[in-house]
């Protein structure tokens, strides 16, 4: 990791002061599982607390750990809307669970995949959009080189960080991150982290 620091601290003095600020790069990987991406699915436009208590009580009530798609399609709709998860959700975890069960979505291909094939992969997913494989792809495959566009966190960072009028366009942020490549995302990492110390800085 220290080569990627320093390659990110000698491109981008910007982004230099960020990593400086912030100390130790300390990102938590997850398991290149079902259960992760089931679990992105039920953090999508939630608080980190709310959707932490729904995904816990969905793992709970399937009584596997991990959760697997047969633990899932075992679990009747109306048990998971008591359990708090959206119609919406619902709907795209099932999905999910059946195409993982029938082959369609294979997470152990994924490991063996270039990164624009894992998005084309999984976001045949209803409810699995580019920016839960940008996650997917970062915490769980543990790909050093992705820039989440879509990520607002990274794009408020950036905005912040770079004196920058609005939120980059995804064109915009290609621009700056081409300092950073191959590690756009210890770089995101960085830049979520930055946001975590605004009050103090």
């Amino acid at each position: 990791m220290r080569k990627a620091l320093n390659h990110l601290k000698k491109n981008d003095p910007v982004l230099a002061g960020i990593i400086e600020r912030v100390g130790h790069y300390a990102i938590e990987y997850r398991e290149p599982v079902f259960q992760t991406l089931v679990r992105s699915i039920v953090y999508q436009q939630l608080s980190g607390k709310a959707a932490s208590t729904i995904f816990n009580r969905l793992k709970d009530a399937a009584k596997a750990d991990p959760i697997t798609p047969e633990s899932i399609m075992k679990l009747r709709p109306a048990r998971m809307r008591k359990l708090g998860v959206s119609p919406q959700k619902l709907v795209y975890i099932r999905e999910l669970a059946r195409l993982t069960r029938a082959g369609e979505v294979d997470f152990e291909r994924c490991l063996t995949l270039e990164d624009a094939a894992v998005i084309e992969h999984l976001t045949r997913v209803k409810g699995v959009g580019v920016w839960t494989v940008h996650m997917f792809l970062i915490f769980a495959l543990r790909r050093h080189d992705v820039l989440p566009t879509g990520d607002l966190g990274v794009r408020a960072a950036m905005k912040r960080a770079y004196g920058l009028a609005d939120l980059p366009k995804p064109e915009e942020m290609e621009r700056i991150a081409a300092a950073w490549r191959p590690y756009c995302s210890v770089a995101s990492w960085y830049l979520w982290r930055s946001l975590d110390n605004v009050g103090a800085m």
